[in-house]
């Protein structure tokens, strides 16, 4: 069977770019092959583990199970995005350094990406909604409460509430 390609063109972290890809193949696929953007990790595959999040048009997604096509005239931005142009992390990653919730890196990129879906809302959220939010990761180091305490502490910070007394996190 031949394989079918289609020119996709969208907005990978501020850039315009084009490319041909595979109908078959998923956006993980093309941000680590055809653009190097290797904090997309892959992990499962199927969606299930958070390790290829990233942000389209202002969402979260899993990338391994989004096609490539359909990204034509989104907006996507992945963990690289996030660090200034005078190279200083951005709050989250930060964050997630102070608060050691990093352990072994693989699920990070993926994790903060949901953070930062989370944190532009502007919402404060509850520490259950906290919690059921960033529900959709794996992390083998077992290190969700400290990821926990990142986006938390974060959110508040951004909320302006974190010298509140009763909701120091």
């Amino acid at each position: 069977m031949a394989q079918q390609y289609k020119l996709v063109t969208c907005t990978i972290n501020g850039k315009e770019v084009s490319t041909m890809v595979d109908v078959r193949a998923s956006l993980t696929d093309m941000l680590r092959n055809d653009y190097r953007l290797t904090s997309v990790k892959k992990g499962c595959e199927v969606g299930e583990c958070g390790a290829c999040n990233v942000i389209i048009d202002g969402e979260a997604f899993n990338s391994c199970i989004y096609l490539a096509v359909w990204a034509e005239g989104k907006n996507i931005r992945t963990l690289e995005s996030l660090i200034s142009p005078e190279g200083e992390l951005s709050d989250i990653q930060q964050a997630f350094i102070d608060e050691t919730a990093i352990q072994c890196g693989f699920c990070t990129p993926g994790f903060i990406m949901t953070a930062v879906e989370i944190l532009e809302s502007g919402k404060h959220y509850s520490d259950d909604e906290l919690r059921k939010l960033l529900s959709g990761h794996l992390c083998r180091c077992t290190g969700y409460e400290n990821i926990f305490k990142a986006v938390k502490k974060t959110m508040l910070r951004r909320l302006g509430k974190l010298d509140d007394p009763f909701l120091k996190a």
